[in-house]
């Protein structure tokens, strides 16, 4: 690992500072944006398939992202949209309103509100679990504040995996911690390394990485970056897609229909995964704070 770590830094070192911006990784370990609205009841919403009815719970301590999801739902912004992309052991997604009149075989997933929501990570209680119920958004590239979009959404299916799987993602996921330090370490002694670099100060460079590691190693040991004992109940038995937890905002879960999920990851798709023959939201009813027994 050290090893791995010490070719990340010398590389990062001698490159310019450009190249320092964070690639986009599949696994994150912490929330980036703090959710500083307060706790709102829970909220049911009925959802009305051309497959059969989803009941789903939306989580007030993501008040964003519910109450843009109860607006929506009681406007009738989704009647009659497609669920558009659809991967089998993976999740179901719909909510672009280009969908609602698409063409056979039209290419679909552009289309959004003309706006976004900024992230609310509740991170670990929330997470990519079978049945979630999380936000689609643009990738890393054109969206470092992983905002979600306003309307596009999707519900997890997954797979379950077996704890040496999880431990392997576990050590990818503290590798991949220990770079987005580091390169954060690295970029606050830009001016330093380029000092170095011109007056080609090379044990000057290596003593610097070397610092930069050490401290990287600690900071992620004190962030204790790995799944929860939850978390890992949940992947080893029902399932879901851990690589996506910490990155997606997820705001809701299913509650009764997941048999009518399945039957839709499980359709025939063509280009762009999406179901040759359209699978379609009727309807969506808002039903009310969520019955606390």
């Amino acid at each position: 690992m050290n090893n791995l770590l010490r070719n990340i830094a010398v590389a990062a070192a001698l490159l310019p500072a450009a190249a320092f911006a964070l690639p986009n990784t599949t696994i994150m370990t912490t929330a980036h944006t703090a959710n500083t609205q307060a706790p709102k009841e829970d909220i049911v919403v009925e959802m009305t398939t051309t497959l059969g009815p989803i009941k789903l719970l939306l989580y007030g301590d993501t008040p964003r992202h519910m109450e843009n999801f109860v607006k929506l739902a009681s406007e009738g912004f989704y009647d009659g949209l497609l669920f558009h992309r659809v991967i089998n052991e993976f999740m179901i997604q719909g909510g672009d309103p280009d969908s609602r009149n698409a063409s056979a075989g039209a290419q679909l997933g552009g289309g959004d509100v003309p706006y976004q929501i900024d992230a609310e990570f509740v991170y670990p209680k929330h997470f990519h679990k079978r049945g979630a119920l999380a936000a689609a958004r643009q990738g890393d590239a054109v969206n470092p504040d992983k905002k979600s979009s306003g309307s596009q959404f999707y519900i997890v299916t997954g797979k379950s995996y077996t704890p040496a799987q999880l431990d392997q993602m576990e050590q990818r996921l503290r590798l991949t911690r220990q770079k987005e330090i580091f390169d954060a370490l690295a970029r606050e002694q830009r001016d330093t390394i380029m000092a170095m670099r011109r007056n080609r100060d090379q044990a000057g460079l290596n003593a610097l990485q070397d610092e930069l590691i050490k401290k990287s190693d600690a900071m992620v040991k004190e962030q204790n970056v790995g799944f929860t004992p939850e978390q890992r109940e949940a992947y080893t038995s029902v399932g879901g897609t851990p690589h996506l937890d910490g990155a997606y905002t997820v705001y809701g879960e299913v509650i009764e229909g997941m048999d009518v999920v399945d039957a839709i990851q499980k359709v025939e798709t063509g280009a762009a995964d999406r179901p040759v023959e359209d699978v379609r939201i009727i309807s969506m009813k808002v039903v009310g704070p969520a019955d606390k027994n």
